[in-house]
């Protein structure tokens, strides 16, 4: 008996230490991560490196609740969980969307971006490459099934016999699904719990679950597993889907980081866990997954950048006004957006009217009759556009010129006339927006410089020309995203 406790105590003395040798065949995933490669390999950067550029750097996945454009405005439970996160980290927002699933760990570890931010279920394979923040939601998997054409004339009985219920009938059978997603896992790992093979069909990592979902309803694939919030939300305008078969318990549902950006995860980390008690958060989640209706009518949108390549019903409009101007008619088209919202009725406190915002004054001159209208609004908005833009030829760089452009447009030439003059005076470049003009116009509003001698215009609220161009130039940063030109 002696001999026997001594050879298992050695047995276990030689086991332990062979888990901690790197060169050991038996590494644990979840040693120290000096021993991990990819982890070693993975960019040194952490909050104060994201700090110092001023910019969260986030990857999002372009889909129907993650990350959208309805009706010329950028959506998605994820983008605007993120707005809120950098405001509050005092950081610009900078979306990057995911061209590849299956990278997107590679591109998070080099420092392309600093968050993978759209829900990933934790797992502990995962975790041997990453780290995952506090769960945003918890949820679960669900089966997604296909009903028979005719279910809605068929009785209970008959359409309980055509469904699964239970996920053991899957042995034998196939089930669609994206390779590296946590679905496969869980596959794997129902296969060895019921004891029988099921047969895994992998799919292009570029589809979103919507997207596989409707693979589904259109009879292209049998069965594919989802997130219970996300099949709900989009099964919601799928009637012939079926979700209620679960396929696992509950599981967290979070964003991911590099191991090494410590500090960065943590503040995330106490961000997530404060807003998550919130109003705002509970009202963006249902907004997202819960708000069928909602769902539906953007499903149903012409507008709905998952649907169509169109941001609204004036797009072409746009496109033949912006060719007179040489403008990427999706520039136009966000500064549509930003005057008016699309909306021809419009009118502003000051009395400036329709799509492009114009004065009874400016109209007049331009020889706009209807500011209602919307081909006469554009036609005398990108009439004077061209008109400011030309006034600046001396600006070589086309994004600069353009930003001038903008800016004269919201609060007058005269004012950006200013702000180049006391660019000068603080020798800063007066032909350059970032750094040097946008500062001289928010420096307007005080008067200590609207009273200086070389001011003629005075004073003007110089924030609203500098949020005009950049919530203009970074909307259209979306539509680049989103709509591709023809």
């Amino acid at each position: 008996m002696k001999r026997f406790t001594e050879f298992f105590l050695f047995l276990f003395i030689f086991c332990a230490s062979a888990c901690k040798n790197p060169n050991s065949t038996n590494l644990n995933i979840n040693d120290d991560e000096d021993y991990n490669p990819i982890v070693a390999n993975s960019v040194d950067r952490d909050l104060d490196a994201i700090k110092a550029d001023g910019v969260l750097r986030a990857m999002v996945i372009y889909s129907s609740t993650s990350y959208f454009l309805y009706k010329g405005q950028a959506m998605g439970f994820e983008y605007e969980l993120l707005q809120l996160l950098a405001k509050d980290l005092n950081l610009e927002l900078e979306v990057v969307v995911s061209k590849d699933l299956d990278s997107e760990f590679e591109v998070l570890n080099r420092g392309d971006v600093d968050l993978i931010a759209h829900g990933m279920t934790v797992t502990n394979q995962r975790k041997w490459e990453v780290d995952f923040t506090e769960y945003l939601f918890l949820t679960k998997q669900v089966l997604v099934q296909k009903k028979p054409d005719n279910f809605r004339r068929l009785s209970w009985k008959k359409l309980d016999r055509a469904l699964i219920h239970d996920p053991i009938e899957l042995i034998g059978d196939t089930v669609s699904i994206r390779r590296n997603s946590a679905y496969y896992e869980r596959l794997q790992s129902l296969s060895n719990e019921i004891g029988g093979h099921i047969y895994i069909d992998t799919l292009d990592s570029k589809l979103s679950t919507g997207e596989i979902m409707d693979m589904v309803a259109e009879g292209n694939i049998k069965y594919t597993i989802a997130d219970e919030n996300l099949a709900k939300i989009n099964a919601s305008h799928r009637p012939i889907l079926d979700i209620a078969v679960p396929i696992s318990l509950s599981q967290r549902i979070a964003w991911v980081t590099r191991k090494k950006s410590k500090n960065f995860r943590k503040v995330v980390n106490e961000w997530i866990r404060k807003e998550r008690k919130t109003t705002r958060y509970r009202v963006i989640y249902n907004k997202y997954f819960k708000n069928k209706r909602a769902f539906k009518r953007r499903t149903k949108s012409d507008y709905y950048s998952l649907k169509n390549n169109q941001i609204s019903v004036y797009d072409n409009l746009i496109k033949n006004y912006a060719k007179k101007i040489g403008w990427d008619w999706r520039l136009l088209a966000s500064q549509i957006y930003q005057e008016s919202k699309f909306e021809p009725e419009s009118k502003s406190w000051a009395g400036a009217m329709g799509l492009m915002q114009i004065m009874p004054a400016t109209a007049a001159y331009l020889g706009v009759n209807n500011p209602s209208d919307a081909n006469e609004s554009i036609r005398g908005g990108t009439k004077y556009l061209k008109q400011i833009h030309e006034g600046f030829e001396n600006i070589t760089d086309s994004i600069n010129r353009i930003k001038l452009t903008l800016a004269s447009y919201n609060c007058g030439l005269g004012h950006v006339l200013d702000a180049q003059r006391l660019a000068k005076a603080n020798r800063l470049d007066p032909n350059v927006w970032n750094d040097n003009l946008e500062p001289m116009l928010l420096a307007l509003s005080r008067p200590k410089n609207y009273n200086k001698s070389i001011i003629k215009y005075g004073y003007v609220r110089g924030s609203e020309p500098v949020n005009y161009v950049n919530q203009i130039f970074d909307r259209y940063g979306h539509y680049k995203e989103f709509i591709q030109l023809e």
